[in-house]
């Protein structure tokens, strides 16, 4: 069985950055009173015998065993001198090494259980070899020291007859730091603790070449009246050998240069002054000192006070906005009047535009086209998807990875107090348990608060009163009360062809012409080609299938050359379908000799304007009604009310109030994939159910929108120019609207109010006299508005 370590029990006396070996002698003074207690009872009870432990931080004064390294030395009192009732002086000679059990305070004093470790010797020629090594470099180190007593050192090393108290010696004179000392102390085999410590003289070696080499370069400049200078100078040859400045202190600096030289409003000079001083306080490797830094950089970069300077020319300003856009007339000049207002009154609130329209109408590229005439700085933020109120607000630091909000960061990133932000798809905002975006738009968006507007990261008011806010939207239906009542909504109606030709000729075929390298010489886009795509190949309010379709056909032409053909390429209709393939939409032909029960309407979608069939026809012997097509809430409630009146009113229609009892009704919407709602089918289902009651066979050239009350009233509905162009397009020129949308014909272009017939009802009696000849109403048809008179 191998042999048992012996256990000792002893009082211990603990060393500040020191070790003492065995087989060495150490004086010490003892002062602490716990270290007097502890060398009177080694002396009294023990024999002068006591443990000598290092403890692991110095500055504690009162340590505990928690404080203490796991090995020390047992040692033995050889002499001692007491000087004064507060001070013992003693020498301890080392016996043997320790491994601490465990700690105790004992009478005023630790005391420590220990089991005896002595240092197994191999003698092995690995051991051998190690300590050569360790000779050689002691020497090699002595002789840079002072090379009169190198030899005479070297042959005393190699003649030495106790190797282990030789290298004890050496790791004592080396000067070498606690925790170095303490594992040599604590290594299991002499091979180990020499290992070691050729690994640690070595270092020690490198240590004096570079000190060596940083006292010669500073000595080169060194006068005896520059004493701080050379310290100085020793200072910057260190960081200058170890290749890095300290980077923690040139940091501090620059934030404390920036920080001098910001200009800050009161509460945020005050609070940043506080958070910098807790930052200088941390230690480098703190993660709390990286939040700190990363917050007052935030706050040093973003514009407290710094502004771009309002470009007021109107007429330069009306310059680039017809140049970037065409028509949008609304828009433009209601920035024309912003710059007049601010001409006479600087200090005058951006107004909080919201742009409402289909897809591809130059909503987005309109807000960079203001930012440029006004002279601001730009910035887009996206909201479509956005469920996380934080994202808008940001997180409140005590998070980790908390970062500022988006519209913090867009402030941050235009550098300039009074930039265009533009709010893109602001109906596309979610909501869930993170929090309503939309409800922390309220501030933003409200003149009255967003002076003091409060990041959570920021967590400082910022004001955002000069801010020129411009949000998107495809449809007003999904925004919320209170945050529309915050916005001047522009509406932004899709184009009619003529426009998009228009538009395509100015600005969309030089851009993908110079995208593609070609020029208008080599391919040319005729009106008849441009209208082909238009009508076939693309069925948008907006432009962008318009812009992709001729990209493409640039494409295909720039092959073309690139394959070596010579000639130009113009554009023609029989050329953009050889390129681009079979046309992708058909006409939209309006339906000839429809039968009874079926009227043409007109809808409102967010891509544009669509004429809507409705479809009705009776079911003998059935009940109630049936409606199919994917119809709304809205729209069933139409049908109801409009089948509801003309049961009322049938005999002053001619209709045999009879066949409403006898006969059950379907009403269907064609496109049954698409759901479909809204008020304004209202009188082209009462037209489809007179029809089909009176048998009467209504109009295949007129088309109808318009909301029905019970009482046979018209109401007025929206999107009249996406309407007016679907039945354009589909090649109707007869439209009976509500006369309160008489005033909407100004938005549509000359052109198409001169092409168009309009027929404007008060009441459904008008309707009919206007869509189902031969029914018998109290009206008679009346005579077309004239287009002249519509304009604005």
């Amino acid at each position: 069985m191998p042999e048992q370590p012996d256990i000792i029990q002893l009082p211990v006396l603990p060393l500040k950055n020191i070790v003492l070996f065995p087989r060495l002698a150490l004086p010490l003074s003892i002062g602490r009173d716990a270290s007097r207690a502890a060398v009177e009872s080694a002396i009294k009870d023990h024999e002068g015998e006591l443990i000598l432990i290092g403890q692991r931080d110095p500055s504690v004064e009162t340590p505990g065993p928690a404080d203490l390294y796991n090995f020390g030395t047992r040692a033995k009192i050889r002499k001692v001198l007491r000087s004064s009732p507060a001070l013992i002086e003693i020498v301890a000679a080392g016996l043997e090494r320790v491994g601490v059990v465990t700690v105790e305070q004992l009478g005023g004093y630790l005391s420590a259980k220990a089991i005896t470790m002595p240092l197994t010797t191999e003698h092995s020629s690995e051991e051998k070899a190690l300590q050569s090594a360790l000779f050689e470099l002691a020497a090699k180190a002595i002789e840079r020291t002072n090379p009169q007593a190198a030899e005479q050192i070297s042959s005393l090393l190699a003649s030495a007859d106790d190797p282990q108290k030789l290298m004890w010696l050496l790791a004592t004179a080396f000067n070498l730091d606690m925790d170095k000392l303490q594992s040599l102390l604590a290594a299991v085999t002499f091979k180990e603790a020499l290992e070691l410590a050729v690994k640690y003289l070595t270092d020690e070696l490198r240590i004096q070449e570079v000190r060596q080499k940083i006292v010669s370069e500073a000595q080169e400049e060194m006068s005896k009246e520059q004493r701080e200078y050379v310290l100085r100078r020793q200072m910057k040859a260190i960081q200058q050998e170890l290749g890095e400045d300290d980077p923690a202190k040139a940091e501090t600096e620059e934030l404390r240069k920036r920080l001098d030289e910001a200009v800050l409003p009161a509460e945020a000079r005050k609070e940043a002054e506080r958070e910098y001083k807790r930052f200088d306080r941390l230690p480098d490797q703190s993660p709390e000192r990286h939040v700190l830094r990363t917050w007052l950089e935030l706050v040093l970069e973003l514009p407290w006070t710094a502004t771009t300077e309002d470009n007021l020319d109107i007429a330069r300003a009306r310059g680039i906005l017809n140049d970037d856009h065409y028509g949008l007339e609304d828009v433009k000049e209601r920035i024309l009047e912003h710059l007049g207002v601010l001409q006479r009154n600087p200090g005058a609130k951006a107004p909080i535009l919201c742009f409402v329209g289909p897809p591809g109408v130059g909503k987005t590229s309109l807000g960079q086209s203001i930012a440029r005439a006004l002279g601001r700085k730009f910035e887009r933020m996206s909201l479509g998807g956005l469920h996380d109120e934080s994202e808008l607000r940001g997180h409140r630091r005590t998070y980790i990875g908390a970062m500022a909000g988006r519209l913090i960061q867009a402030m941050r990133r235009a550098a300039s107090s009074n930039p265009v932000i533009m709010l893109d798809e602001v109906d596309k905002l979610g909501r869930d348990f993170r929090g309503d975006p939309a409800a922390a738009l309220l501030e933003v968006l409200d003149p009255a608060q967003n002076s003091t507007f409060r990041d959570n990261y920021l967590d400082l008011p910022f004001d955002l009163s000069k801010v020129m806010f411009i949000t998107t939207a495809n449809s007003l239906d999904t925004l919320p009360q209170p945050l529309l009542d915050r916005m001047e909504v522009i509406r932004l109606a899709g184009y009619s062809e003529e426009e998009k030709v228009a538009i395509a000729n100015k600005y969309l075929v030089p851009r993908q012409l110079t995208e593609t390298g070609l020029n208008g010489e080599l391919v040319q886009f005729p009106e008849d080609g441009l209208l082909k795509i238009i009508e076939c190949y693309t069925r948008e309010a907006g432009l962008r299938n318009l812009e992709r379709s001729v990209g493409s056909l640039c494409r295909k032409a720039a092959l073309k050359f690139a394959e070596g053909r010579q000639d130009a390429m113009p554009m023609a209709p029989a050329m953009i379908v050889e390129l681009l393939g079979p046309e992708t939409f058909l006409p939209e032909p309006a339906r000839e000799n429809l039968p009874p029960g079926v009227s043409t309407g007109l809808a409102w979608t967010p891509s544009g304007g669509d004429v809507l069939y409705i479809e009705a026809t009776l079911l003998p012997k059935g009940k109630g009604m049936i409606l199919t097509g994917q119809l709304g809430d809205v729209m069933q409630e139409s049908a109801k009310a409009a089948q509801s009146f003309l049961w009322a009113h049938a005999a002053d229609f001619g209709i045999n109030p009879d066949s409403f009892s006898e006969s059950g009704v379907h009403i269907h919407v064609p496109s049954g994939a698409i759901p479909k709602d809204g008020p304004s089918a209202g009188i082209t289902l009462a037209v489809a159910l007179a029809s089909l009651y009176a048998r009467k066979v209504a109009r295949s050239d007129t088309a109808m929108t318009g909301e029905i009350t019970l009482t046979g009233r018209v109401l007025p509905i929206g999107g009249v120019k996406e309407k007016v162009l679907a039945a354009r397009r589909a090649g109707i020129r007869r439209i009976v609207m509500p006369a309160a949308n008489r005033k909407d014909l100004r938005d549509l272009p000359e052109h198409v109010r001169k092409e168009m017939e309009f027929f404007f009802a008060e009441r459904i009696d008008e309707v009919f006299a206007q869509t189902v000849p031969g029914l018998l109403t109290s009206v008679p048809a009346a005579e077309p508005a004239p287009a002249a008179t519509d304009r604005p």
